[in-house]
């Protein structure tokens, strides 16, 4: 694409996720820039209530709605709104379909788990520029997700904060995975959650509703309870692996509370880059959405006095085992950090459903981990099925541990 027709007419965006917290935030910041984005697919999982609001204002030419039954019922909605014109789709298959739609430039991979892997692989597959907010498709796939990227061609740009503070700190005209030599060190940021300096004995009577409640960042239900068990950190953790080629050693994890330091790297000369911000994913989004230029989020400016002092702190990997384990998995290679996901979204999902405690998530995942051998992740038919199996281990790990 020429200079010319890069900068002047429209891109066209799919947002994978669209009612997800940074779907909605993708679209707080696209409604700021009318003249740069065009909204072309949308999808949701079963929320239709958002889903029409977002249809009024953005004008999709498709959506997706997983549910096929919710499906069903939305297209009565969009004629009642005078918005028939807009195609209706449902089903997983229909994901990728409009991932990889010719009109569409961009695609926000905005899917929480393990659902999020075969769309954003269908569109690194087809060169698209994906905005990476899905961690599961390089913790389940790395090489060969990063190896799709790099035969298509298309352009990774991250999205979690973290991810994105670090490739905004690497070299100008820097690109998502290849190892900046100069680096010597990538130093990941985590805020510690909600439960860094709760008493280790009253860990396991934590409640769902006390692990959803970040004190920084505005988060869906799963992510918040990673983010309490640092599991969010150590699927992050492999993914910053695949996303700068380096090996798991290289990163260092520092717990920072105010998360105004959204990560750094320090160079072979001593130099260390910080990227800073308010705790807002409007950022993130922005900087991705514009790069390689930058336009306004609609996130206020950072009062650096009002901040007034910044901490740091070593994990403590007694009160977060959840992280040793990623470190462990990511070590091992292969299938291990399949197995490491898939058990944790199982865990998450019992303990949200009350079926286990907050300290047996780490339990689920570590006897799920051992049931496996690091064979090689060869292929996608290979990943999905340990992904299958590591489910169905946890889910009979989880019976013997139910309270």
């Amino acid at each position: 694409m020429d200079d010319d027709s890069g900068d002047s007419r429209m891109k066209g965006l799919c947002i994978l996720g669209a009612t997800g917290s940074i779907g909605v935030s993708t679209l707080d910041v696209v409604a700021r820039h009318p003249d740069k984005y065009k909204v072309i697919a949308l999808t949701a999982n079963s929320n239709i209530g958002v889903l029409l609001e977002q249809c009024k204002q953005f004008l999709p030419e498709v959506v997706v709605i997983v549910d096929a039954l919710k499906a069903a019922e939305f297209q009565p909605l969009l004629q009642a709104a005078g918005l028939a014109s807009i195609k209706v789709l449902s089903g997983t298959e229909a994901l990728q379909q409009v991932a990889t739609l010719p009109n569409v430039d961009s695609v926000m991979a905005a899917i929480v788990g393990a659902a999020g892997l075969l769309p954003t692989l269908a569109a690194a597959k087809a060169g698209k520029t994906i905005l990476l907010a899905n961690k599961e498709a390089l913790v389940m796939s790395g090489a060969l997700f990063m190896q799709a990227v790099a035969e298509s061609g298309a352009h990774l740009l991250p999205i979690d904060s973290e991810h994105n503070a670090i490739f905004q700190c690497m070299p100008s005209g820097y690109t998502a995975g290849h190892r900046a030599k100069q680096a010597r060190r990538i130093l990941l940021t985590a805020s510690g959650g909600p439960f860094r300096c709760m008493p280790l004995e009253q860990l396991p009577d934590v409640t769902p509703a006390q692990a959803v409640a970040h004190p920084n960042w505005d988060m869906g239900r799963k992510i918040s309870v990673d983010s309490a068990t640092m599991m969010n950190k150590g699927l992050e953790l492999i993914e910053a692996c695949w996303l700068f080629d380096v090996p798991a050693d290289v990163i260092e994890v520092v717990i920072h509370p105010q998360s105004v330091i959204h990560s750094m790297v320090d160079y072979v000369d001593g130099s260390v880059l910080a990227q800073m911000g308010n705790p807002d994913m409007r950022t993130p989004i922005a900087h991705a959405l514009a790069w390689p230029e930058r336009f306004d989020s609609g996130v206020p400016p950072l009062n650096i006095f009002d901040v007034g002092r910044m901490d740091f702190e070593r994990p403590d990997l007694e009160r977060f085992p959840c992280l040793r384990l990623a470190y462990e998995a990511i070590t091992a290679g292969g299938i291990m950090p399949t197995v490491l996901n898939a058990a944790n979204e199982i865990a998450v999902d019992a303990f949200l459903n009350e079926q286990i405690r907050f300290t047996d998530i780490p339990v689920v995942i570590e006897r799920c981990l051992q049931k496996f051998v690091a064979g090689e992740a060869s292929s996608l038919d290979v990943v999905l099925a340990t992904d299958l199996q590591a489910r169905e281990i946890s889910h009979e790990i989880i019976k013997t541990l139910r309270h």
